[in-house]
């Protein structure tokens, strides 16, 4: 095992781990207020944990899985680093540590100095970002000491230029002595003193008192650094924009929100975005992503500044910008997309991992198919997964799924690397990768090693599920997709307890992931005597997914041509019916029932209108149809029987129709399942005139993004949705889009004869 789970160390994780970086900062006075207490309310930042973080490791045990459990409990607002980093880029060829193997940092990775790599590339980025190893005139203990006592002796005579000059000196100590500095009276007075003459300071004074916070480890939520920020904001305007995105990096670095700052940083780029040199892009970019926030008209602008660089950008700088991009959700056009994929197509191979990842993350964001990118990732995927943590691997596999991109040998890879690592995993991992297997419909070698050991880390992580309940609705729809059903988890999914606390506790609204759920498990698993949805959840969810249903395929010109076509070929919209069959699986269809004759019935009450009902009883006893409905029916049988000739487009001759036309008791398998929707039906016809259908047809209008990319195999959702309509007596009838949209070019008649072999010679 020890073989399978060793890492390269620069594609290693770290986390932050803890709130602060030194607990003796905690001690730290400022007018005797707590400075590591939360101020004035402030939300903890993704990134907030620390400023220099340690490296932590996951503990793989199974005896540790309880500690695992608290720690994602505890931090749940916490943002760890999306994919494993290399920590030098491989574009620093003479790197030794760049290739040195350290079991030690097995699932170890660092969300803040991670994506920072791309700093160390350019030496333009000294100019205009802080580096923690820039070299300073080393301070001993005694002069410190001295310092802090003229502080103290001196603290009414102190000029500003001196203040700031102690908060330099004072950051060039020993790093084992800051926590005592930040310790003592004196430099609480100090504090207190820069805050007095804070309108004193020039801007590079001020710039070198938070590099001196930086250094030293004040707390990001210190009050002192409320009054910092909002003299920062005063300065923009007197700014350069190395200062400007120096100033902006140094409170990443303490791990402080600034949003006042970055707003008013935000509207001087506005004007003056066009000056900003590469280097400054890149950067700017990297602090936007990092604090979540990219106004739209800046955003476009940074985009133009892209395709103007795009030449000059290196691999780990095109992966900074779709980080930046990917955090800021902020989409980037699919031409910029392209251009990225085609300068990492160029050089994929020394392309860092954490950087492949990143850039992943923007193609699944976009939606932009690169073929040859694809192609590409999934040659050089399966060697580095097993390199990578489990959410870089968890990233790779969801980008695949969004992309639906199969690639069997990436798949395969991850299926194997997972079982022996999958204590590491957060639930977030595990229903995302469960996620993916199960749209993509793709069931690895190891298929029962593989799922039996997430199946049982979800066990093992219910009290973090219980944090996270989307993330257990997400894993029971992506096992229902490859067929497992663990029904114990299936019962508490939908017990109403566990429904109450997703309700309360999840940002996400997540009926119709509980609907869909409920549903597959009453069709799929007829003898499950678990917990089941309320009525009322089922009425709601039903409700949600059929508009949302109707208008996907209202919306489509192709959807609508089919309907018509197959009313006009049938006989009248009474023969055929759009609804969703099984509302639970988020799609309509169009439903036909024949008799043993294969002659379809005029099922669907709600399409014959109250006038035309009496003449559809009036017509078993010979009185005669109107011209209008008898030409309709005629079109209708003479396609349908094809005993003659189809109608043209300039006319047909009809044949004789039967006079038959029973309805029988119209409702969808999945209402008799479940009881919701029943439609009826006695008092349209008599009794004599219904007739059980001996065929159900779901005519399904297929699109491509319901198959794998660049193939028809189906996703999981819609594969399982064709499963359970076999399993209650449906014979699907698939218009692809592959046959179907080609025909829209050609004649009316070629597409009758299309539907007419569908409908009533395919597979029958």
């Amino acid at each position: 095992m020890a073989a399978t789970l060793k890492l390269l160390k620069p594609l290693g994780y770290r986390a932050f781990c803890s709130a602060f970086a030194y607990n003796a900062t905690q001690s730290v006075a400022y007018w005797n207020v707590g400075s590591c207490t939360q101020h004035r309310g402030q939300d903890p930042p993704e990134h907030s944990s620390l400023r220099h973080p340690a490296k932590v490791e996951n503990i793989c045990s199974t005896s540790s899985s309880r500690r695992i459990l608290t720690t994602g409990i505890a931090l749940p607002g916490m943002e760890f680093s999306r994919a494993s980093a290399s920590k030098a880029s491989n574009l620093k060829l003479g790197s030794r540590r760049a290739m040195k193997v350290d079991e030690e940092d097995i699932e170890v990775f660092d969300s803040f100095e991670d994506p920072r790599v791309f700093l160390q590339l350019r030496p333009e980025y000294q100019l205009h970002s802080y580096n923690r190893s820039e070299p300073c005139q080393p301070l001993s203990v005694s002069e410190g000491e001295l310092i802090l006592h003229e502080v103290t002796v001196y603290q009414n005579n102190l000029q500003p230029h001196v203040i700031a000059d102690y908060f330099c000196k004072l950051s060039s100590m020993p790093a084992e002595q800051h926590p005592i500095v930040l310790s003592s009276a004196s430099f609480a007075l100090l504090c207190q003193l820069s805050v007095k003459n804070i309108q004193l300071f020039d801007v590079p004074n001020l710039i070198s008192i938070l590099k001196a916070f930086v250094r030293l480890g004040i707390p990001h939520s210190h009050s002192m650094l409320d009054v910092y920020e909002t003299r920062f904001c005063h300065k923009v305007w007197e700014m350069s924009l190395h200062q400007l995105l120096l100033v902006a990096d140094l409170w990443r670095y303490l791990g402080r929100r600034v949003p006042r700052f970055l707003k008013i940083f935000f509207s001087y780029l506005n004007l003056h975005w066009k000056d900003l040199s590469l280097s400054q892009l890149i950067h700017l970019i990297y602090i936007i992503g990092e604090s979540r926030q990219g106004p739209p008209d800046l955003m476009q602008k940074l985009e133009s500044l892209i395709l103007k660089y795009i030449d000059l950008i290196n691999l780990e700088e095109a992966g900074t910008i779709c980080l930046g991009f990917f955090k800021s959700s902020t989409s980037l056009s699919e031409f910029v997309m392209r251009r990225i994929g085609d300068l990492v197509c160029a050089d994929m191979q020394h392309l860092s991992s954490y950087a492949l990842v990143n850039i992943l993350k923007m193609f699944r964001f976009t939606h932009v198919d690169h073929i040859n990118f694809m192609k590409q990732f999934g040659q050089i995927a399966p060697q580095r997964i097993p390199s990578l943590g489990v959410q870089g691997v968890m990233h790779l596999t969801l980008a695949c799924s969004a992309l639906r991109f199969l690639d069997e040998g990436v798949m395969n890879a991850v299926a194997a690397s997972l079982p022996p690592r999958v204590a590491y995993c957060r639930s977030k991992d595990v229903a995302k990768i469960l996620w993916s297997f199960g749209t993509l419909n793709y069931k690895p070698p190891n298929a029962e090693e593989f799922y039996s050991s997430l199946i049982n880390e979800i066990h093992r992580k219910m009290p973090e599920f219980n944090q996270y309940p989307e993330h257990l609705l997400t894993c029971l729809l992506g096992l229902a997709f490859s067929e497992y059903f663990p029904v114990g988890l299936i019962n508490f999914a939908l017990s109403p307890g566990f429904i109450r606390l997703a309700q309360e506790r999840s940002k996400f609204e997540l009926t119709k992931e509980l609907y869909t759920l409920d549903g597959t498990i009453g069709i799929e698993c007829p003898d499950y005597r678990g917990s089941r949805l309320s009525s009322h959840l089922q009425q709601e969810g039903l409700e949600i997914l059929w508009n949302l249903a109707r208008k996907d395929m209202n919306s489509k010109p192709e959807f609508l041509e089919a309907l018509f076509l197959l009313e006009t070929m049938l006989g009248g919209p009474q023969y055929i019916k759009h609804h969703m069959i099984l509302p639970h699986t988020r799609s309509s269809d169009l439903e036909v029932q024949l008799d043993v004759n294969m002659k379809p019935l005029p099922f669907n009450r709600e399409a014959i209108p109250t006038e035309d009902v009496a003449k559809v009883r009036l017509k078993h006893v010979g009185v005669s149809l109107t011209d209008d409905l008898m030409n309709q029916l005629l079109k209708g049988k003479s396609g349908r029987h094809s005993q003659g000739k189809i109608e043209s487009d300039t006319g047909q001759q009809p044949m004789d129709m039967e006079k038959k036309t029973a309805i029988p008791l119209g409702c969808s398998c999945y209402n008799v399942m479940d009881g919701l929707g029943t439609m009826e039906m006695a008092g349209l016809f008599p009794p004599a005139c219904t007739q059980t259908p001996q065929v159900k047809l779901a005519i399904q209008l297929t699109n491509r993004n319901q198959y794998c990319y660049g193939s028809r195999n189906l996703l999981g959702l819609h594969n399982m949705k064709r499963r359970q309509l076999n399993r209650l007596g449906y014979r699907v009838v698939e218009l692809s889009h592959w046959e179907w949209l080609p025909l829209l070019k050609r004649t009316r008649l070629e597409k009758l004869a299309f539907l007419h072999e569908k409908v009533f010679t395919s597979d029958l």
